[in-house]
């Protein structure tokens, strides 16, 4: 499951320099899959679908942090829990009911994201 950052924000920032997989961008900041990982060339997204990792995306969110979600591992493979609910000082990094997701997928994602 991805996490996800809710209105309740506050855009502290407190959370971005946390994610081993630099998933988390600033509201209105566009995103790309090699941004801060080990991603050349072509990427398969959870949905199956084969993109640039160097293409540039829309931003998820303008107003607060987002976090991509093909991007969350939810630092499993990493720390024990995820970072970015760590620091949040205001709860709002939560599970992504949307973005369910078991551990080997987590792991997969990880390895994918990371290549050596």
């Amino acid at each position: 499951m991805a996490i996800i950052i809710t209105d309740e924000c506050i855009n502290c920032g407190a959370c971005e320099p946390e994610c081993p997989n630099n998933a988390i961008y600033e509201g209105g900041v566009d995103w790309s899959y090699a941004d801060g990982t080990g991603v050349k060339g072509n990427f398969k997204t959870s949905k199956g679908e084969e993109v640039d990792a160097d293409e540039r995306h829309a931003p998820i969110s303008d107003d607060v942090y987002y976090i991509v979600p093909d991007k969350c591992t939810e630092c499993v493979g990493f720390h024990e829990e995820p970072q970015c609910a760590a620091v949040c000082p205001v709860d709002c990094c939560v599970p992504d009911p949307d973005h369910v997701e078991s551990e080997e997928v987590l792991l997969l994602r990880k390895a994918a994201l990371h290549l050596d």
